[in-house]
């Protein structure tokens, strides 16, 4: 549990791999459910349309959402099954696995037998649940862009060296220097300033960006 705050006080999450369909089939309703990572409301509303302009004659396109990575965004939407048995447990599921930024909807084609509340519940729910066991998560947390600036003499070791260390090399640029931009996680910021001081003799000059997220 202290591991889990640490990490969300460091602002990492998990999100779905990439977006997915999984389906299954209960007492002859299939129940697809689209996954997808969204980074903000905006997004899982276009994908939520986009499912359901795909599914015109699904019986329910039930949705849910959890946007921020202290999960401050959730939605549900039961899209006409009985109040909370499909859009609430969906987003249960997304909670209890600790699911953020990410968009589900679960298309459900009637199969002719009534599941009752419980059974809805479960099958909304467990068609959650099995996507994101099928079509994987990642942990992301954020990350500084940096750009280092170095003369050519140098550039070639350094490249090579930072790849090496496993640093995230995301752009080489060539012109009068050579420019690298790298994410590196907050806290080794002034680590990485050290060492690359070391491994240019103080030649290359260092520029903080922006902040971006990478996969853990």
């Amino acid at each position: 549990m202290a591991e889990e705050q640490e990490r969300r006080t460091a602002g990492e999450y998990v999100t779905v791999a990439a977006e997915g369909t999984h389906e299954t089939e209960i007492n002859r309703s299939r129940f697809l459910c689209h996954l997808a990572p969204a980074a903000t409301e905006t997004e899982a509303q276009a994908f939520i349309a986009r499912i359901r302009a795909e599914h015109p004659t699904a019986t329910h396109n039930c949705t849910a959402y959890v946007i921020g990575a202290d999960a401050s965004v959730q939605k549900a939407n039961d899209d006409g099954e009985p109040g909370g048995t499909a859009g609430v447990p969906m987003l249960q599921m997304l909670l209890r696995r600790d699911i953020r930024y990410a968009v589900a909807v679960v298309t459900r084609y009637f199969g002719g037998t009534k599941l009752g509340a419980g059974g809805l519940i479960r099958a909304y729910g467990g068609a959650v649940g099995e996507a994101l066991d099928t079509l994987g998560t990642v942990r992301r947390r954020p990350f500084r862009i940096v750009t280092v600036t170095v003369g050519h003499e140098r550039a070639g070791r350094l490249e090579n060296d930072l790849r090496a260390t496993g640093r995230d090399v995301r752009d080489v640029r060539y012109g009068a220097e050579v420019t690298l931009e790298l994410g590196l996680p907050e806290a080794e910021v002034d680590t990485f300033r050290a060492w690359l001081a070391d491994a240019t003799a103080g030649t290359a000059r260092l520029e903080l960006g922006g902040e971006a997220f990478g996969t853990v």
